[in-house]
């Protein structure tokens, strides 16, 4: 895999996995029936992936940038985004079209709108937000900070 392998995405399907390698330049595509392994390029410091419900598309955290990527799987085009210092962590919404990010230095939030990748807002969160996840019944957004805390925020 490499020194660093940190974020896991599995298709739907089940036939492929995505490995972000956060001492590279690379995710990692590997078919889940061969365990060969792909590169894709992403970005500086890949850390967390999660894919579209297709699965032609990946969201990959640039944690060395300060940038979120999107990643056509299929043609290889990628669009970047500042989010701020450190991103970590990222969630997806439960209908695909927004994410959320944890910008660890910057001691934020962002969400983004899948879509186009444009920031759609960023809020001051607590000193270094590590952990995001989307909770969709009450469409909240829960925070892990490292000092201890959990966050929640509402999304409505």
């Amino acid at each position: 895999m490499g020194a660093y392998p940190r974020g896991i995405a599995v298709s739907k399907n089940g036939r492929f996995a995505l490995v972000a390698i956060m001492g590279s330049n690379h995710l990692l595509r590997v078919d889940l029936r061969t365990y060969r392994t792909r590169q894709i390029a992403v970005g500086s410091g890949p850390r967390a992936v999660a894919l579209s419900d297709d699965g032609r598309t990946a969201y990959v955290t640039l944690n060395a940038e300060g940038r979120v990527a999107s990643v056509n799987l299929r043609t290889g085009a990628v669009a970047r985004v500042s989010t701020g210092n450190a991103p970590r962590s990222l969630a997806r919404s439960a209908d695909g079209s927004a994410l959320y990010v944890v910008n660890y230095e910057s001691g934020s939030v962002s969400k983004l709108r899948a879509r186009n990748m444009r920031v759609l807002q960023t809020i001051n969160a607590c000193q270094h937000p590590i952990g995001i996840t989307y909770e969709p019944v009450t469409r909240r957004v829960w925070v892990a900070c490292y000092g201890g805390a959990i966050l929640v925020f509402s999304d409505r």
